[in-house]
């Protein structure tokens, strides 16, 4: 099993979502985080004055799937949150060793 986390822009969620989706996967984690890259941050006007902002709002995706998933996986999200401009985001694959799915028990492939 692989855990993947992918970061990226906001108003991508809902394809992102709709693409894992379509090759299987239909759970996953979404939160809210902030953050930058090569894309630094930009300036912003604000009721006349100029402000910095540093950290970005970007959404991070995390989705635990089976290793034969992966792939189709991670090719879901580069294509459905790629727009060709900087601060698309990244995507990190690795390695689970154990789930259980605590109302039942199940453990590893059958808890995902």
């Amino acid at each position: 099993m692989k855990k993947i986390e992918a970061v990226i822009k906001p108003f991508k969620l809902d394809e992102v979502r709709e693409a894992l989706s379509e090759v299987g996967i239909t759970g996953l984690t979404v939160t809210e985080v902030k953050g930058f890259g090569r894309q630094k941050g930009h300036t912003e006007l604000y009721r006349g004055a100029e402000y910095v902002v540093d950290f970005l709002p970007k959404i991070k995706i995390e989705v635990v799937v089976a290793r034969d998933v992966v792939e189709q996986a991670v090719e879901a999200i580069i294509k459905s949150a790629r727009t060709g401009k900087i601060g698309d985001g990244k995507i990190f694959v690795m390695p689970v060793e154990q789930v259980v799915r605590i109302r039942t028990g199940e453990t590893n492939e059958a808890a995902i």
